[in-house]
């Protein structure tokens, strides 16, 4: 479940006439950070943010899914299935579930990972596309960080 802070940040950002991607980074971020304390667990960096997006989607940032996405799936039947009223996951469960995060690698969240998914995306874009992004992005930014 998407913590109070980051989500009154990710809205913050988008009252600021911040995108929605900038607004969900809040998210990614935080999951990033949940990662490398060993609190949550990920493969590799594509997950990581998969993770965070999800988690801004949940929480009502407006972003789109990926339209390269294999599964065409409704989101309805998406969402994972709801739990009884009053039902809780046994303490014995939660913490063997813990543990099992923790044992996962935190490479995940590495700058090396990080950096190499970035660059990776970056590169299937398209020059004029990359372009676009950063006027867009100077445009919202401070005038003070110019």
């Amino acid at each position: 479940m998407p913590d109070k802070r980051t989500t009154a940040q990710a809205k913050e950002d988008l009252r600021e006439g911040k995108s929605a991607s900038t607004a969900a980074g809040e998210f990614v971020h935080r999951e990033i950070d949940r990662i490398r304390e060993g609190a949550h667990g990920a493969k590799n960096a594509k997950q990581a943010i998969a993770i965070g997006l999800s988690e801004a989607r949940r929480a009502g940032v407006p972003i789109r899914d990926n339209p390269n996405r294999r599964s065409k799936s409704s989101p309805k039947k998406r969402s994972s299935p709801k739990r009884k009223t009053g039902a809780r996951t046994s303490a014995k469960r939660a913490s063997a579930a813990l543990k099992a995060l923790k044992r996962l690698p935190r490479k995940a969240a590495s700058r090396l990972a990080l950096s190499r998914q970035a660059r990776g995306a970056a590169r299937k874009r398209s020059a004029a596309s990359r372009s676009a992004a950063a006027r867009k992005g100077a445009q919202t930014r401070a005038s003070r960080s110019r």
